[in-house]
């Protein structure tokens, strides 16, 4: 495996206590950062603690917090900074399905969390985290988006619809801080096995994995390998940007 210099860097990974986000702390550990996981789950938040934390790596922080709720996110903010000092680089991996379904047959309530979670939630982190980069003087964040966001996956207009919305996002802010060395990027992963498979139906798991030409689900590890190099200082003329992590199914 590759090594990157994290070294001392404090890394937040929304979404940290399980799937993408726990393998993207995992990596950035290894890479010699320290990390702090927001997440919902303060019981799976603890276990993920324990394990990461008993490899003597870096600092490992948890925060139980509402990431659509401004109010619970600023808090996360002020106690992971005063925690650690500071915060380089944000991870914005957290995020739910909303289930599968026809748009107008899905309920109204579900629709509106699935926004509200993959979207106004990395918007609210990016609200809080964004100024202190700035005042720093260096940022990354990476946002997880999703080739759904491309494409459109039929049964899951909710979902579709947030990660296109997500890179909106990311290359408006992007755009925003072009000249004050915070550079912010999003990734579009295919479906990764993972516990999001769970609320999930085997019709539309077996629909995402028909549309890659590479046969095969992403591993949680290579999505990790490309997440933390953007939010390395290596990464340091690419903003704005949507990489590919869809194994040959949406290369644009």
């Amino acid at each position: 495996m590759n090594q990157l210099d994290l070294k001392d860097r404090v890394m937040v990974v929304t979404g940290g206590a399980r799937g993408i986000g726990y393998a993207v702390a995992l990596r950035a550990l290894r890479s010699g950062a320290h990390v702090a996981l927001w997440d919902i789950d303060a019981e799976r938040l603890e276990r993920s603690r324990g394990e990461l934390s008993a490899l003597g790596l870096g600092q490992v922080s948890v925060v139980t917090v509402e990431l659509t709720d401004d109010a619970s996110v600023e808090a996360a903010t002020r106690q992971t900074i005063e925690t650690h000092g500071a915060i380089h680089a944000l991870v914005n991996s957290a995020g739910i399905t909303g289930g599968n379904g026809l748009t107008w047959e899905l309920p109204v309530d579900v629709w509106r969390r699935v926004i509200e979670v993959n979207l106004i939630g990395c918007y609210l982190t990016c609200r809080a985290v964004v100024p202190r980069m700035i005042e720093a003087g260096y940022g990354r964040i990476v946002n997880i988006a999703s080739v759904a966001g491309k494409e459109g996956n039929p049964n899951a207009s909710h979902y579709s619809a947030s990660k296109a919305g997500l890179i909106g996002l990311t290359k408006s802010l992007a755009k925003e801080l072009a000249t004050k060395n915070v550079l912010v990027n999003a990734v579009t992963p295919t479906a990764a096995k993972t516990e999001i498979f769970d609320s999930m139906s085997p019709q539309h798991i077996e629909y995402m994995l028909s549309k890659i030409p590479m046969n095969r689900f992403l591993l949680p590890d290579e999505a990790a390998s490309m997440i933390v190099w953007l939010a390395s200082e290596d990464c340091a003329f690419s903003t704005g940007a949507v990489f590919d992590l869809s194994g040959g199914r949406s290369t644009y």
